[in-house]
């Protein structure tokens, strides 16, 4: 509980927080979507060993990175000049299913003491699925690649498990719309490339699934496929002194809001800092909320419900966007333990 006290006074009245983040990039490669594996802590970049390191960890960072299909596993050793002895290293072993929107996800081994950077991972990615035409990348006419040439995909035999899969692999939400791409204006003029889709929607790719490559036309473009992905779920913590605390808000159709606190408890917490990459949540009193500051504008969730087992905020039951009898003085806030980790709050 004296810990806890520390913490709550140290957002409020205490010096700064190290910065504690998460992300990821690749390096030293020919381009973005190939190279040495880093990822961002507090402000540093470090590595990944490469112990246990496969397509499955390389997909979630294919997909973080919007960056297509995982492709290989090249050693990061390979991408000159090789990391800084001084440099960290930051995860010992991945430990992805293929499935995650981000390697912070990952369940991780972070005891990289046994690691050098001989040893540092890389990725390869390619983009071998788009959505062309359409108002953003998360929506537009299937486009698919084979051997270097871009066609397009016949509705025949496509339905939702196959859209879902395309939504999944271009790093966007979930599936909303398929059909036939109808206007004329946005028709392509490309070959058409595959026909018979079939996926059951756990695929990572959608060249996991079964599909018959079509030689000369039995489709025309007026057959193609159209899908619509919701935009990336995204979600921040706001006035705290580091992206690990703060009020909650997420982005719905392009703008920010808050989330209700009915019914929220530890579980909604864990989520919330499992998809942050910050560790686990720590209890929070309700008024600690108050140092945090007041937000304004939109109330995006309420009586949000998580069962432990989503990959993010966005999969727990909750009201429709935008439903709820609350103000901004039950706005959730969360601290998550990578505050602790850092070193700045107990200073």
């Amino acid at each position: 509980m004296a810990l806890l006290l520390s913490l709550i006074l140290a957002i409020c009245t205490g010096p700064g927080l190290i910065e504690a983040s998460y992300r990821v990039k690749l390096v030293r490669g020919p381009h973005r979507c190939e190279g040495r594996v880093e990822v961002e802590q507090d402000g540093q970049w470090g590595t990944v060993c490469d112990d246990g390191w496969d397509l499955k960890d390389v997909a979630v960072v294919c997909r973080e990175l919007g960056c297509g299909a995982a492709k290989g596993t090249p050693s990061g050793f390979l991408f000159k000049p090789k990391a800084e002895e001084n440099q960290g290293i930051f995860i010992q072993e991945a430990k992805c299913n293929g499935m995650e929107d981000t390697l912070a996800q990952c369940e991780k081994d972070v005891d990289y003491m046994s690691c050098t950077h001989d040893e540092d991972a890389g990725a390869s990615c390619e983009k071998t699925v788009r959505l062309a035409d359409g108002p953003g990348h998360c929506t537009g006419r299937v486009e698919v690649k084979n051997q270097g040439h871009w066609g397009t995909v016949c509705k025949a035999g496509w339905n939702l498990q196959a859209a879902k899969v395309v939504c999944r692999q271009l790093g966007c939400g979930k599936a909303i719309l398929t059909r036939g791409n109808c206007d004329r204006a946005t028709q392509g003029q490309r070959r058409i490339l595959l026909s018979q889709v079939s996926c059951s929607g756990k695929e990572l790719t959608l060249q996991d699934c079964h599909s018959v490559l079509l030689g000369k036309g039995n489709c025309t473009n007026d057959e193609e496929t159209w899908v619509q992905c919701e935009e990336p779920f995204k979600l921040k913590l706001e006035g705290g002194d580091s992206h690990c605390s703060g009020l909650l808000a997420v982005l719905h159709k392009g703008e920010w809001g808050s989330v209700c606190d009915d019914g929220w408890g530890e579980k909604e917490d864990q989520m919330v800092c499992k998809q942050l990459g910050c560790g686990k949540a720590l209890s929070l009193p309700l008024k600690a909320r108050k140092c945090f500051g007041l937000r304004v504008g939109r109330i995006w969730l309420d009586d949000v419900r998580c069962s432990g087992s989503e990959r993010s905020l966005e999969q727990c039951r909750h009201r429709f966007w935008g439903y709820h009898d609350c103000t901004h003085k039950e706005d959730v806030a969360v601290i998550c333990a990578e505050c602790l980790e850092s070193g700045g709050m107990l200073n």
